[in-house]
């Protein structure tokens, strides 16, 4: 497994600067380590959504200490091909995630909650003709 620092020297090799120009992007990339220190992780952020994000976090473009200007995209698409050999979207992903029974458990709190709802169902459990309000 990579480590961001072995990522920003590839960077540099594509487009020139330094190892300091890269080093956050691939750290975006690989901060999801934290929770899971497996190729897991790579889930989280290794698709063309986690890209996006990264556009999102960084700007469209950097600024690279040799003055040159490339998209934050190219940087990121690297990191993931290097790590996957492509690019997969996050559906991708999810496709290959086996569904759990926890998973789709769910309570139905909304009756319970919602000011709208509570009236209702206390509405409806009065006889006919009765109103509360």
């Amino acid at each position: 497994m990579a480590h961001p620092y072995h990522h920003a020297l590839s960077s540099v090799k594509k487009w020139g600067g330094t190892v300091d120009d890269f080093i956050k992007v691939h750290e975006f990339f690989d901060a999801s380590k934290l929770i899971l220190a497996d190729f897991r992780h790579r889930a989280l952020r290794h698709h063309a959504e986690g890209i996006f994000a990264a556009e999102t976090v960084f700007g469209p473009t950097l600024t690279l200490s040799s003055g040159r200007v490339i998209p934050t995209r190219w940087v990121g698409e690297q990191h993931v091909r290097e790590d996957l050999g492509m690019i997969p979207s996050f559906a991708d992903w999810a496709r290959a995630i086996r569904p759990e029974p926890w998973m789709g458990r769910t309570q139905r709190i909304e009756r319970d909650v919602d000011p709208a709802l509570i009236n209702a169902v206390s509405q409806s459990a009065l006889p006919q003709g009765e109103d509360r309000t």
